[in-house]
């Protein structure tokens, strides 16, 4: 039986997300770190605590193939809730609905401004005064789902993508463990 308080976290790089869920956890439990990545980075700080890990390297396996036994292996952890922290797979069709409403998102973008990548280099290039993040609900439309809450990050003078990156990663790092915090007890 899914418990929505034990939660998987996917991640496909360093895991910056996932050490800030793992930080804060409060009304929820991190029980499995999976990621298409075998060589993630967050993976080994994810052993190093202790966690529960799965991997499989998706490179060169059908989409529905590999989300079918991600499913199965979080399934076998009595996963509830799913949140993407930097996963950079597109799940298909079939995942999404076997998790409907569980699967959660932290994007870097005042959604619904900014869908898909390079998003500070758009805000910047756009002129916009403030960006920030999005924590949303995933859907099959990508970065479309119902936006659970929102933290702005000023857009300053001078700002390259990787400067106005690393203040809306830091805003992540806040924005995420606490919405996260709410969605377990829907």
């Amino acid at each position: 039986m899914r418990d929505p308080r034990r939660v998987g976290v996917l991640i496909s790089g360093r895991g910056s997300n996932l050490r800030a869920l793992v930080e804060q956890a409060k009304g929820y439990d991190i029980a499995l770190v999976a990621s298409n990545k075998p060589q993630a980075p967050g993976l080994d700080w994810a052993r190093e605590q202790g966690l529960s890990t799965w991997t499989w390297d998706s490179k060169g396996v059908e989409k529905e193939e590999f989300d079918r036994t991600l499913s199965a292996a979080l399934d076998d952890h009595r996963i509830g809730t799913v949140a993407l922290a930097g996963f950079m797979r597109i799940l298909s069709p079939w995942f999404i609905d076997q998790w409907r409403g569980r699967i959660l998102n932290i994007h870097p973008s005042l959604l619904p401004k900014y869908r898909g990548l390079d998003t500070h280099a758009r805000a910047i290039e756009a002129g916009d005064r403030v960006s920030g993040c999005s924590v949303h609900v995933v859907t099959e439309v990508l970065d479309a789902g119902e936006v659970l809450g929102q933290a702005e990050v000023a857009i300053e003078s001078g700002d390259t993508p990787a400067t106005l990156e690393n203040r809306v990663l830091a805003a992540e790092h806040e924005l995420y463990p606490r919405i996260l915090r709410e969605f377990v007890r829907r």
